[in-house]
């Protein structure tokens, strides 16, 4: 099987090189033949090539990217084809982006690191900082996620300083983009698509827990 990776590998950004080792050990323990390949966002702003036969999408950690454009028009591909996609920190950011452009209808839908100036911010910056930091996140019973994590609490490790902002929370979640993970605070961490059989966004880096011994879940 072929998982497309979705932007701009950076080899001394630390997300990225773990994102690779990350689908190496979960290939390893499931017995799978996995070919993984980086897809640069800017030629997907004309032509999605082969993403379009790709058997998983992974959006990777880190923003902004070179072309916001290349990153959405790939994860519409994926949600509206049915392909497993996973989105982590920068990815999950770019996921709501597309879902607030696309299904939504809002088509100045912004993230505040390309425009901190814009007038209907999705994704705008935390509070706090969140990079380099490890925090609790508690999962939804009956969700994909907790699911996958056979739990409802857990901890993971952050990389970002943006995050959904809560204002639209409640028109992403009335539209199935669903918060299934909050930190102990109740901020969102990570959502899924309730009717897409792997639509999964976390504003955490999970690779970087991940071991060839242990592979993240």
């Amino acid at each position: 099987m072929e998982v497309l990776v979705i932007g701009d590998f950076d080899r001394g950004f630390a997300p990225h090189v773990a994102t690779n080792a990350a689908i190496e050990h979960s290939a390893a323990a499931l017995g799978l033949d996995v070919e993984v390949g980086w897809r640069a966002t800017e030629p997907l702003d004309k032509d999605l090539g082969d993403v379009t036969e790709a058997d998983a999408l992974w959006c990777a950690p880190g923003s902004a990217c070179r072309s916001l454009t290349g990153a959405v028009a790939a994860l519409r591909f994926g949600r509206e084809n049915g392909v497993p996609t996973l989105g982590t920190c920068g990815g999950c950011q770019h996921i709501i982006i597309e879902f607030a452009r696309n299904v939504l209808g809002f088509s100045d839908a912004q993230h505040a690191e390309y425009d901190p100036y814009a007038s209907r911010l999705f994704i705008s910056s935390l509070a706090c900082s969140l990079a380099g930091r490890t925090m609790a996140v508690n999962l939804t019973s009956g969700s994909r996620v907790a699911e996958m994590y056979a739990g409802a609490r857990t901890e993971e490790q952050y990389y970002c300083n943006f995050g959904l902002n809560d204002d639209y929370r409640t028109p992403l979640e009335n539209a199935g983009l669903l918060v299934t993970g909050v930190d102990d605070d109740g901020e969102a961490r990570v959502l899924e698509l309730s009717e897409h059989r792997f639509y999964v966004a976390t504003l955490f880096v999970p690779q970087n827990r991940s071991t060839a011994d242990e592979p993240h879940p």
